[in-house]
């Protein structure tokens, strides 16, 4: 049986905190193996505008990587999409209707505080820890109800810091998982969480075997930021994918959903 190895959710020097040529990035992910390779830059948005891609610099990213596209056509599938955060009164039309194969939804900021952020660690001292991840799932969901996603980012990205709830995860994520799967998004499993403090898959086992029992559709990526982080993770993600019982994982191509075995 072929399998097909992708990673969905990459990076490039234009979101200000990322290492590496585009050239560099897809030659690696080449010789790692990587069937599928999607660059999802940070999209512009007018705020937090440091850490992503600026309005005036779209057009060249988006250039740069259909270049791309064509000069490793033989070699590999690249593919064009974008990381939306989503922050009500902030997201811009212009990325939300941009013709890519893909965008990924994720919540990087309750109510304008970036709690993924070294930064802005201090947010989590005297703040009651499952009221912030209530908080958390609900920005999610209200994003998954937008209706404008294709993946979802990092689903439990809030436990990056290791702050972590006493309420059992699955009942806090319980109704952006139905949502989830009322709205049709794919769930990516996101091998960034094995570098930071958690050292933890996004999402958890926990919340990835009730995904799997909504038969929610997953998809891969190692949120690579520098050339020696593409594909990284991947045998784990997928090793944890098959134990919870999925064979199948989703790419896609102009907005469509394909269906791979991984």
């Amino acid at each position: 049986m072929k399998t097909t190895r992708i990673d969905l959710h990459n990076h490039t020097t234009r979101c200000n905190h990322a290492e590496g040529t585009i050239d560099e990035y897809i030659q690696r992910a080449i010789a790692l193996g990587i069937d599928v390779y999607g660059f999802s830059e940070h999209a512009p948005m007018d705020f937090d505008e440091k850490y992503r891609l600026p309005f005036c610099d779209m057009d060249a990213y988006v250039s740069d990587i259909l270049r791309a596209k064509e000069k490793y056509k033989n070699d590999i599938e690249i593919l064009l999409g974008y990381e939306v955060d989503y922050l009500p009164g902030h997201m811009d039309e212009r990325v939300l209707n941009a013709d890519v194969d893909y965008l990924i939804g994720s919540v990087h900021f309750i109510d304008k505080w970036s709690f993924d952020n070294p930064e802005f660690i201090g947010g989590w001292k005297n703040k009651d820890i499952d009221e912030i991840w209530k908080a958390y799932f609900e920005a999610t969901k209200a994003m998954v109800k937008m209706g404008k996603f294709d993946i979802v980012g990092h689903l439990d990205l809030i436990k990056v810091f290791k702050y972590m709830p006493k309420t059992d995860v699955r009942i806090l994520a319980e109704n952006v998982l139905k949502a989830i799967k009322t709205s049709g998004m794919v769930l990516e499993l996101n091998a960034a969480g094995l570098r930071k403090p958690i050292k933890e898959i996004y999402p958890s086992p926990a919340l990835l075997e009730v995904a799997y029992e909504l038969e929610i559709p997953i998809t891969f990526s190692s949120d690579a930021h520098a050339v020696d982080q593409v594909g990284f993770g991947y045998e784990k993600t997928t090793e944890l994918a098959k134990k919870v019982g999925y064979t199948k994982a989703v790419t896609f191509k102009g907005r469509d959903k394909q269906l791979i075995t991984f």
